[in-house]
């Protein structure tokens, strides 16, 4: 008997460190410190190198292990670790940042103040728990050497238009993410209809070209480059920026850009709390907001530099309002309508 318990309790460890492993997309130790802090994140281990390895640079006594997550099973991690069912990372930082704001309100993180937290504004931070870091937009991209140059959609409308007018060209080549596999493809989707007017007629124009839903932004974007897509909507700007290829046009939608900010949180029983609050005040650094910058994680602001007027930015705030999107029948009523436009059935 006893034996037999201590086979079940080795399959059922087994099966949950091989789903921590699954749900982890890779790994990366920066610096050499005395100090081991973890650092779960959506964001892409080598967009995010360089500062990493310079914090550790200016932090000796640290080092960093990183850990790449997708944000739903970042955000799975993360409600087990405030429950005592997981090991707590030392920070959180994602690009979920709905589902950041839901582990703020359900006591999940570790208060913390200083100069630069508060200089952050009101849309970019919550509580003295939970601060956006970057600010990136959502983008429409599309294959340059497909598209004529009268048929680049610069605003909603004109996709609307384009998918009318174009509909064979156009058949199973737009792509978008799967929201319900990709917490920021929901966010993006929850922020549309929201915003939009023309978030119903894009479901049913995307649902009629036979639109793909489908995976991860550095996916769409090479699909875009490859030719297998030709315009790919709500992409992340600042992957598109560092992955394109030349082939590959990034728009601002003229109507409205949506403005994500990755939201870092300190885990209210994070093991090393002040190294982790050290990071998060490098990372509001001058010199690490430059490098963010250089890296296309903060956007331009200048209408000069961006041909799109302050009027047309739409941040996503770090607020109460954001919890709208995790509501069950809010998300079941959207993945429902998007279930709907993207099913086979439906074309």
């Amino acid at each position: 008997m006893r034996r037999l318990c201590l086979a079940l309790l080795f399959c059922l460890l087994a099966g949950a460190l091989a789903q921590r492993a699954a749900a982890q997309e890779s790994t990366a130790r920066f610096g050499s410190g005395e100090t081991g802090i973890t650092l779960r994140s959506t964001t892409d281990i080598a967009i995010i190198r360089l500062v990493m390895e310079r914090f550790t640079e200016r932090n000796p006594d640290l080092s960093v292990l990183y850990e790449q997550w997708g944000s739903n099973s970042l955000f799975s991690n993360s409600r087990a670790a405030c429950t005592g069912r997981a090991e707590p990372a030392d920070a959180v930082f994602s690009s979920g940042v709905h589902q950041m704001l839901w582990l703020v309100n359900a006591a999940c993180a570790h208060p913390y103040r200083s100069p630069a937290t508060a200089a952050l504004p009101d849309q970019r931070r919550w509580r003295d728990e939970l601060w956006g870091l970057t600010e990136e937009p959502a983008v429409i991209i599309y294959n340059t050497e497909v598209l004529e140059a009268a048929d680049v959609p610069r605003t909603r409308f004109a996709l609307l238009d384009l998918m009318r007018r174009k509909p064979e060209l156009l058949r199973s080549r737009i792509a978008t993410y799967d929201i319900e596999d990709s917490g920021l493809g929901y966010l993006f989707a929850h922020a549309d209809s929201l915003e939009a007017t023309t978030f119903g007629a894009m479901l049913e124009a995307f649902s009629r070209v036979g639109a793909i839903a489908t995976c991860c932004s550095l996916a769409i974007i090479d699909g875009v480059s490859e030719g297998r897509y030709y315009i790919a909507y709500n992409v992340l700007g600042s992957y598109a920026a560092a992955r394109a290829a030349d082939n590959v046009g990034i728009i601002l939608p003229e109507d409205y850009t949506l403005m994500m900010s990755r939201a870092y949180m300190i885990p209210r029983d994070a093991p090393h709390p002040e190294a982790a609050e050290r990071l998060l005040d490098f990372l509001l650094s001058a010199e690490a907001q430059e490098m963010l910058r250089d890296l296309g994680l903060i956007a331009a602001t200048d209408p000069a530099e961006t041909s799109l007027l302050p009027s047309a930015r739409r941040l996503i705030a770090l607020a109460p309002p954001l919890l709208l999107a995790l509501d069950r029948s809010t998300r079941d009523r959207l993945l429902r309508l998007w279930d709907e436009a993207f099913s086979p059935d439906a074309r």
